[in-house]
């Protein structure tokens, strides 16, 4: 299916940061757009909102002038429905309630030619039933940008049940001729991303409340551990966390309180003391002004002179950690043995979901210290260890001067399943596996979307397929099995993959 040409006429119905976004984005691909709202005067606002923001390119001489003034030409403020009834394509962007778009669809029927496209961009509402009362529900389609518009590249496409392929295939084209990374998902709650980031605040936020490390720490480890760009603390005081938690309790509340959607106490606690993030001046950090961010938590060791570090057995996933160890000068003996890396006193190994304290007494194995997961071990600048209750302070001691030998500074954090970056990747992947297994997107898609709508460093099914979904599935069943909660189940298809010994992408 071909994209709408240029010279189709947009409307964008809406004109707040997102409605004003997506009229600069259509705008900047040659198209003419109407942008109407409800309140008067909000379009012509919207309007000098998008010359403000290209001034500032302009000025720093990387848009020119007569650009800006064209593109400027090409948005022109309405003020009645009526004045719609040319466009090709009308993107809603009004408030998240869905008798008010539903109306407004009706509306729409009846002004706008039959070949017109209805678009929506909720975030949060089904598309399948904001087309119920149409009359042409087929016509209706998600068209659900991130924000802001200009910049984010993802577009959720996101069919209803009654969402013609055509409509919604053209969509997806016209997308791509806007420079954008479009995919399509099918209309279920939270589509897409908003599914399938619920644990990446989720496990943070309950690491927090069981009191295994301070918000500081857990960003600290998501962001120099995990390649995350912000660690989730700092993404929900941005957001705004009446937005998070609502978009979270929403999401619970679609798929019928499943425990693994539970929403936070902590986070809860916040919206209540009235604590939103940047835009209150306090959530999990204060932003007023001389206010400073604390600083994580980093373990110190003693000197050692201790430089000969065994390898028993495959390293797996830590084998570029070994390989960065013998780089910066360490011995390195391979033996065989069940994978660990032996330093001094200190026994380390990749975390399997098992508590240090139970797995040391399984294993008989008393100086156990247990490594987090790693996006690349190459690079990382932190890593979080625990240790078991039974082991020595001289092997806590040993395993954090193993890691500063490497120049990676060593958050000491509290005895939890999982950890911090394994735990949360394996969910993330968990909840893309169900995702796909449920028909929501193919798996080109999930993963796009993860890492175009919010930059994450991999989609978390190739990040799966990379660990292999064997250690997933075990990092997750013995999880669930230390908290006895269906929150942490396996997925289905990750579990059948586990025993099939393959991958999602082989």
């Amino acid at each position: 299916m071909q994209a709408l040409a240029t010279d189709t006429p947009i409307a964008v119905i809406g004109a707040g940061a997102m409605g004003s976004g997506i009229a600069q984005v259509a705008a900047q691909s040659g198209h003419r757009v109407f942008l109407l709202d409800q309140q008067a005067g909000a379009a012509e606002a919207g309007r000098q909102n998008v010359a403000k923001q290209l001034q500032r390119r302009v000025d720093k001489g990387k848009l020119k002038q007569s650009s800006l003034d064209t593109l400027l030409e090409r948005i022109i403020p309405v003020s009645e429905l009526g004045e719609l009834a040319s466009a090709g394509l009308v993107i809603e962007a009004i408030i998240e309630d869905i008798g008010a778009k539903q109306r407004l669809f009706i509306e729409l029927e009846a002004i706008c030619a039959k070949q017109a496209i209805l678009a929506t961009n909720t975030s949060s509402l089904s598309v399948t039933a904001l087309g119920a009362r149409m009359e042409h529900p087929e016509r209706l389609v998600g068209m659900h940008f991130f924000n802001p518009a200009p910049l984010m590249a993802l577009v959720e496409v996101v069919k209803g049940l009654a969402t013609s392929e055509n409509v919604a295939q053209c969509v997806y084209a016209t997308a791509i001729q806007w420079g954008k990374k479009p995919v399509i998902a099918t209309s279920t709650p939270g589509f897409i991303v908003n599914r399938v980031a619920r644990p990446f605040y989720a496990e943070s936020l309950r690491l927090l409340y069981e009191q295994s490390a301070d918000s500081a720490t857990l960003d600290a480890l998501i962001r120099e551990a995990g390649g995350f760009r912000m660690g989730p603390f700092e993404l929900t005081d941005l957001i705004g966390h009446d937005v998070n938690y609502a978009v979270t309790t929403s999401v619970f509340n679609a798929y019928y309180q499943d425990a693994r959607f539970l929403p936070s106490m902590v986070q809860k606690d916040l919206v209540d003391a009235g604590r939103l993030g940047r835009k209150s001046g306090q959530g999990f950090y204060h932003y007023t002004e001389g206010s400073q961010k604390p600083q994580p938590a980093t373990k110190a060791s003693t000197h050692t002179e201790e430089n000969t570090l065994i390898v028993e057995g495959n390293a797996g996933p830590l084998a570029p950690l070994v390989a960065r160890l013998r780089n910066r000068g360490c011995k390195v003996i391979e033996r065989d043995g069940p994978g660990h890396l032996v330093f001094g006193a200190a026994t380390l190994a990749l975390t399997d979901g098992r508590m240090a304290t139970e797995r040391a007494a399984e294993d008989a194995c008393n100086n156990l210290i247990l490594l987090d997961l790693a996006f690349d071990y190459t690079q990382a600048n932190r890593l979080a260890i625990a240790a078991a209750e039974q082991a020595s302070p001289r092997a806590i001691n040993d395993a954090c001067a193993l890691l500063q030998k490497a120049d990676i500074a060593v958050s000491h954090i509290a005895d939890r399943p999982g950890l911090v970056i394994m735990r949360t990747v394996a969910m993330l992947a968990n909840e893309a596996a169900d995702a796909y297994l449920h028909g929501v997107a193919s798996l080109d898609d999930i993963d796009l979307a993860m890492k175009a709508g919010l930059n994450y460093p991999e989609g978390p099914l190739r990040w799966s397929d990379s660990l292999g979904c064997s250690l997933v599935h075990t990092v997750l069943t013995n999880i669930q099995q230390s908290y006895g909660e269906d929150r942490y189940r396996p997925s289905l298809l990750l579990r059948k993959n586990r025993f099939a010994e393959k991958g999602f992408y082989s």
